[in-house]
């Protein structure tokens, strides 16, 4: 899992291409990393709380 994006490139692209910017080769895996992060938070509180569901609150 560890290679697998947890984003879509093309729906990135697409979104700043509505916004006109471009997206450096770099960003794709920026951006993958913060998700991850985010959802390594979200998980570790949705623990704390003895929840087997992650909620937004968690993020």
């Amino acid at each position: 899992m560890k290679g697998d994006s947890l984003i879509s490139k093309n729906t990135v692209r697409v979104f700043l291409k509505q916004h006109e910017k471009r997206i450096a080769s770099g960003m794709f895996s920026a951006l993958d990393q913060e998700v991850r992060a985010m959802l390594l938070k979200a998980v570790k509180r949705a623990n704390v709380n003895r929840r087997s569901t992650v909620m937004p609150q968690d993020l």
